[in-house]
C-alpha cells in the first residue's frame, strides 16, 4: 500500500448525501479495497494507481479544522474510511477529532472496530452519530467483496460497546444483494444497541463492470434481480416489509 502524504487547503466540503450538509476527508482512498466502492471513481482524477493500492493523506487537516466551525451535519468520510488500517499509526483522524468544535454535529461511517479507540474524543462532542457498516458476508465472499476490513463480528460488537459507552449508533447495512445478505438475522443481531439503520441497497452502476461481471457469473440470480425492474422492486418490498415487521427506525433504500 502507498501512502501519498499530502496538504489541502480545504476541509469541509459541502455535500449532497444524505443527511448530510458537510464531509470531511482527511483520506482519500481506502485500504479495505471493498470490490463494490463507489468511490472508485476518484482514480479517475488521483492517478496513483489502482483503487485499494494507494491511500492520500491529507496531513494539514487537523490545522485546517482547529477553531473553525460549519452549521448542519458534518459526515466522515465519503470517499475513505476514517479508520482505515494506516489510521493505527498516523492516527490523523484522532488529531481532526482533538481539535474538532465539540459543537459541530459529528457523523461518522466505518468498517472498523479501531473507532473504539477514539470513544474519549468522541464522547465530547455535543451531537454525535456513530455507524458501523455491516453485512453478512462471510468466507468466500467476504474474501471477494470486502477482503482487507474487519470481520462483521468485530463491527458489531464495535456497535454494542459503543451504545455501552453512551454513544448514538446506527447500523449501515451495504451492499444489500438478493440472497446474498440476510437483513432479518442483522436487525436480530444490533438491534438492542443501534438507534436507528440505514439501508443501502447496491448499486450495480456506481459498483462498476468488474464486480457486476462477478455477479453474473457467480451470482447469476442475485444479478438478474439486479437487473429486472420488476425483480428489483420485489426486492425493495420485500425488505421494506421486513423492516415493518421487525418494527425498526429505518433512514432510507439510499442508493450510491
Amino acid at each position: 500500500m502507498e501512502l501519498i502524504r499530502v496538504n489541502t487547503k480545504e476541509i469541509f466540503t459541502k455535500t449532497n448525501l444524505p443527511g448530510a450538509d458537510y464531509v470531511i476527508n482527511q483520506y482519500v482512498g481506502c485500504e479495505h479495497n471493498c470490490a463494490y466502492c463507489y468511490a472508485k471513481f476518484m482514480s479517475r482524477w488521483k492517478k496513483h494507481g489502482q483503487w485499494g493500492t494507494w491511500v492520500e493523506a491529507k496531513m494539514n487537516a487537523p490545522e485546517l479544522v482547529k477553531n473553525k466551525t460549519v452549521s448542519g451535519w458534518v459526515f466522515m468520510s465519503s470517499v475513505s474510511d476514517a479508520y482505515q488500517p494506516i489510521e493505527k499509526d498516523l492516527k490523523l483522524t484522532r488529531h481532526v477529532l482533538e481539535n474538532l468544535d465539540k459543537r459541530i454535529k459529528l457523523s461518522i461511517l466505518t468498517k472498523s472496530d479501531l473507532v473504539l479507540r477514539d470513544i474519549d474524543l468522541l464522547k465530547q462532542f455535543k451531537d454525535s452519530e456513530i455507524g458501523l457498516t455491516i453485512n453478512t458476508f462471510v468466507g468466500k465472499e467476504k474474501d471477494i467483496f470486502e477482503p482487507n476490513s474487519p470481520s462483521n463480528q468485530k463491527r458489531i460488537e464495535a456497535l454494542k460497546i459503543l451504545k455501552e459507552n453512551g454513544l448514538k449508533t446506527y447500523a449501515f447495512i451495504s451492499p444489500l444483494i438478493p440472497g446474498l445478505i440476510d437483513l432479518e438475522k442483522l436487525i436480530d443481531e444490533t438491534r438492542e444497541f443501534v438507534d436507528y439503520y440505514w439501508l443501502e441497497v447496491l448499486n450495480l452502476r456506481g459498483a462498476g463492470k468488474e464486480f457486476s461481471n462477478i455477479l453474473e457469473t457467480d451470482y447469476p440470480k442475485s444479478f438478474r434481480i439486479l437487473k429486472k425492474p420488476d425483480l428489483f422492486n420485489q426486492f425493495i418490498n420485500e425488505l421494506k416489509i421486513i423492516c415493518k415487521k421487525k418494527g425498526i427506525k429505518v433512514r432510507g433504500f439510499e442508493e450510491h
